[in-house]
């Protein structure tokens, strides 16, 4: 059976006792309709909510919802199961179906942001060309072993490998952007022990909520983070301004680049870099 996303828009925010008795309406409804409303994050400031389901089709999933409590989702889109778990972790939940953020309390509600981390080898094709296919497969897999490494360490999921680089996402923007700072303080290293070696990576950063553009989970923010990294020097490490703002207090070394033009984005976008060196002195 298809799995889908729904998303609502509360305006002027929402409380998580009354999403918990939406939700507790919903499951008494649901079998009627053959759906299954197994989970749900909530944003109480922001007034948001989302909630993952199996269901015949999306017309079942919101029929629930409309005939329980009258709360319909303003999109609804069809999601891979694992495409979802990978983006949004193990998701444990309390006794009202709320998803809770990892190691937290029963009311330590998940509000479903994610940070998303590009990695990316710069100069691969000419990596090979110096080095030959066997040297720059063998410096791609000491790239892979530096990126999961310090994802195992710090929280972070591989969603997908794209050839010269990784995908990630992250429940935690601090974590996300220490787990860059760890690729390349530990990239930096094995070039400067193993010159004949050296390569660089730059990575993008970028933090959102799912179900963002074009009926696409974290679709704006994948994109940013991906124009992001491509827009990025060797060594460098680029964040948006959410990011920045969601690191607020973590004392990470920023530097506001202002706002950058990045292809498939109209407007300039505020960028900062992360002053690595610093952050892993």
């Amino acid at each position: 059976m298809p799995s889908y996303m729904d998303i609502h828009e509360i305006p002027g925010g929402v409380s998580a006792e009354d999403v918990a008795k939406a939700h507790a309406q919903d499951v008494k409804l649901q079998d009627k309709y053959g759906v299954s409303y197994h989970k749900y994050w909530v944003n109480e400031k922001a007034g948001k909510i989302f909630c993952l389901c199996h269901a015949p089709s999306a017309e079942a999933a919101k029929q629930v919802h409309r005939e329980a409590h009258g709360l319909v989702a303003e999109k609804v889109i069809q999601v891979e199961p694992e495409v979802a778990d990978l983006f949004m972790g193990g998701s444990e939940v309390n006794r009202a179906g709320a998803v809770v953020l990892p190691g937290g309390a029963a009311d330590d509600r998940d509000p479903g942001i994610r940070t998303i981390l590009f990695t990316d080898i710069v100069g691969s094709t000419s990596l090979t060309q110096k080095f030959g296919d066997e040297a720059a497969m063998e410096l791609l897999a000491v790239h892979d072993k530096i990126v999961r490494d310090a994802l195992a360490e710090l929280g972070g999921r591989e969603v997908k490998h794209l050839g010269d680089g990784i995908m990630a996402s992250f429940v935690s923007a601090a974590s996300a952007v220490k787990c860059a700072t760890r690729v390349q303080r530990d990239i930096a290293k094995h070039s400067r022990e193993k010159e004949a070696r050296a390569f660089k990576v730059r990575a993008g950063v970028a933090a959102g909520e799912p179900v963002e553009h074009h009926n696409d989970l974290f679709g704006v923010t994948v994109q940013l983070a991906s124009r992001l990294c491509s827009h990025a020097d060797a060594e460098q490490i680029l964040v948006s301004n959410v990011v920045a703002e969601l690191c607020a207090g973590k004392t990470l070394p920023f530097e506001d680049l202002g706002e950058v033009s990045l292809k498939g984005f109209d407007q300039p976008v505020r960028a900062h870099a992360v002053n690595w060196t610093e952050a892993a002195a």
